[in-house]
């Protein structure tokens, strides 16, 4: 089991992951598509993302709008197996047409 980063490393951490931000225990971030196909299909490919890794993030999906939580549940809350996984989301999200808040 990973534990879980501290306050320090969790800062850094997000500094270097556009758009997400902690909540409670978790980090999230909502990314704006600009179709529900698109939408759909981003979140298809990061639960494949997920399923490869076993690490599985929830998931809020509305319209065209799309939020993903990720924390490890056993460690009660972010470690770098979660900052991994935000990391991956940018990277599989570059390949759509997403809006900033």
């Amino acid at each position: 089991m990973s534990d879980p980063l501290d306050a320090a490393q969790l800062d850094s951490a997000l500094a270097e992951l556009p758009g997400w931000s902690l909540k409670g225990t978790a980090i999230e971030r909502q990314f704006t598509i600009t179709s529900f196909p698109d939408a759909v299909a981003l979140l298809t490919r990061l639960a494949f993302e997920a399923e490869a890794v076993d690490h599985h993030p929830d998931f809020v999906l509305e319209y065209r709008r799309l939020t993903v939580r990720y924390w490890t549940h056993t460690a009660g809350g972010v470690t770098q197996k979660d900052i991994d996984a935000a990391h991956a989301a940018n990277r599989l999200s570059a390949q759509y047409s997403v809006f900033e808040k």
